[in-house]
């Protein structure tokens, strides 16, 4: 039988930080969490791979996968009781499905892809690979970012997600994510 990973109702903003690694998602979705005095929902799968990574100086593999959804979505429901208007997610099941078909050669577990279409966000935030790449345990494609980045944009397209480009500086990207949240906040409440 099929698991699914569906999120909880609940009623605030949900704002996702989507796209490839090392395009600053984590640190904007703590500035933005802080800035909302709201929570925040972090990337389940860098905790659980960098555990894997220390433990057997092994990657992500296909079978990674299904405990990678069900850390995020569970973090996500737990985390949105906390949210104060706005809930700033740092992935969501739609990253890893992209990760997945990229990785595995078009490949997604029929759950996590099942779950991703109908999970819903009000808006995405589709970070530039316009900053520099910094290396670490976990990431491996610094000479794909081009192809990752379209990669991930196409699946914003593809499921008609709304989705705004953010580039430039920390500053700019703060900014322009923060004008589009406020306007949500406003015509929600």
């Amino acid at each position: 039988m099929e698991k699914t990973y569906y999120q909880h109702p609940i009623s605030c903003v949900k704002v996702v930080l989507f796209g490839p690694e090392s395009t600053g998602k984590s640190t904007l979705t703590e500035a933005l969490a802080k800035h909302y005095k709201t929570t925040f929902v972090p990337e389940y799968a860098r905790e659980y791979l960098q555990l894997k990574w220390n433990r057997e100086q092994k990657t992500c593999s296909q079978a990674d996968l299904i405990p990678i959804a069900e850390g995020q979505i569970r973090l996500e429901n737990e985390l949105a009781l906390l949210a104060n208007k706005v809930l700033i997610c740092d992935t969501d099941l739609l990253q890893t499905q992209v990760y997945s078909e990229v990785y595995y050669k078009g490949y997604c577990d029929p759950s996590i892809r099942s779950s991703a279409k109908k999970n819903s966000y009000d808006l995405y935030f589709l970070c530039d690979i316009d900053v520099p790449w910094v290396a670490d345990d976990l990431r491996d494609k610094p000479n794909e970012r081009e192809l990752m980045f379209n990669a991930f944009e196409a699946a914003l397209k593809r499921y008609q997600r709304p989705y705004v480009m953010l580039h430039g500086s920390k500053r700019q990207r703060f900014d322009v994510a923060k004008q589009h949240i406020d306007q949500l906040i406003k015509t929600t409440t």
